[in-house]
């Protein structure tokens, strides 16, 4: 949605897509997420696509210094912005525009204070689709893994729970929506359990129609 809005920016011109991978695992760093499945969900959108790779339970040291040389890499192009999908949580706005600061580049947040519940809303009219690849069993039951994020969805959803988990409850993957310009077929495969949280693989459709496990 912060993506979304960007490209309706006229003051902006979106060059591009940035997110880490973690190396082995080849898979989004947190989200879980196939690099397959990335690469056509940015193939979709129409953006170039950099990966950070990172190593499994990466430093910090290691994940800012990567980080740092991918954004030097964009600033030497001439950018100077960064957008980030942040809504509420100012100490990470805070630590995102230090790091860009350093880099002379600046960071949007176009999602910034907006209602979580009023952005769930605007997701589903919008025509956003997304299932749930990551749970944090902590704050969110695990039968919420591998779900698609419809009304029912989050209308079960408990009350203390972020109706955009931007409290860390769960991650999403998005597959359909207005700046797609055809859906990300997939479908749920298997679900496990993995450094405290609960992860359920999304496959592409070719893989066959698997469906999400009982935990």
């Amino acid at each position: 949605m912060a993506l979304h809005c960007l490209l309706r920016d006229s003051a902006f011109e979106v060059t591009g897509l940035l997110t880490t991978v973690t190396e082995g695992y080849e898979r989004i760093s947190m989200h879980g997420v196939r690099r397959e499945l990335l690469q056509q969900q940015a193939g979709s959108i129409g953006l170039p696509l950099e990966e950070v790779r990172i190593p499994p339970q990466c430093p910090n040291t290691i994940y800012e210094s990567r980080m740092a040389e991918a954004v030097l890499r964009y600033r030497e192009r001439g950018i100077l912005h960064m957008g980030f999908g942040d809504i509420f949580l100012r100490d990470l706005r805070a630590y995102r525009e230090e790091k860009l600061s350093r880099a002379g580049m600046f960071a949007l947040f176009p999602l910034w204070d907006v209602d979580t519940r009023e952005l769930a809303g605007r997701f589903l009219a919008d025509g956003f689709r997304a299932r749930t690849t990551c749970i944090d069993p902590r704050k969110l039951d695990k039968s919420f893994a591998g779900r698609e994020l419809d009304a029912d969805f989050f209308r079960e959803l408990p009350i203390e729970v972020d109706p955009c988990g931007e409290n860390g409850e769960f991650h999403t993957f998005v597959f359909d929506g207005p700046i797609f310009r055809s859906a990300v077929p997939v479908v749920t495969g298997q679900v496990v359990e993995r450094d405290f949280f609960v992860f359920c693989d999304l496959l592409p459709h070719f893989h066959g129609e698997e469906q999400c496990p009982s935990v």
